[in-house]
């Protein structure tokens, strides 16, 4: 399940996708068209300037914009920044590997190969969930 921080995360992405290249968003903006608390969203935003798929300009005309074309923009993306790994165990995690403490092989574990198929298609919808997608269905 989406944390409600990713869930916003998506909303505000997408709202700037509207105006991509065209101009900025203000945070009071977002907030007020995608119905996100505004003190949640000043941290959301941060974030993703942290990770460098937003940026902000100061003063009258000013505010959020994004940084990479919508259709270079994923879910996955999103998803890893604000809930973490998409593999449903970390043993099979590609950005976030860990073993399994109750695993004695991963080799032999009948669990890995399944949970393998899951985890790949899954990253595949949410790698082609884009900003560009979620825009198209607005």
């Amino acid at each position: 399940m989406l944390s409600k921080k990713c869930k916003y995360a998506l909303k505000a992405m997408v709202g700037l996708a509207t105006v991509y290249q065209k101009g900025h968003l203000t945070t009071a903006a977002i907030a007020e068209n995608e119905n996100i608390p505004r003190k949640f969203l000043e941290q959301i935003l941060l974030e993703l300037k942290r990770h460098k798929l937003v940026n902000s300009k100061q003063g009258i005309g000013g505010g959020y914009y994004l940084l990479k074309d919508p259709n270079e923009v994923s879910l996955a993306d999103l998803y890893r920044i604000f809930d973490g790994p998409i593999s449903l165990v970390p043993c099979i995690s590609m950005n976030y590997y860990e073993k399994c403490r109750d695993c004695e092989d991963e080799v032999k574990c009948y669990l890995r190969k399944q949970l393998t198929e899951v985890r790949d298609k899954t990253r595949l919808s949410m790698m082609e969930a884009t900003l560009q997608s979620f825009l198209n269905d607005k």
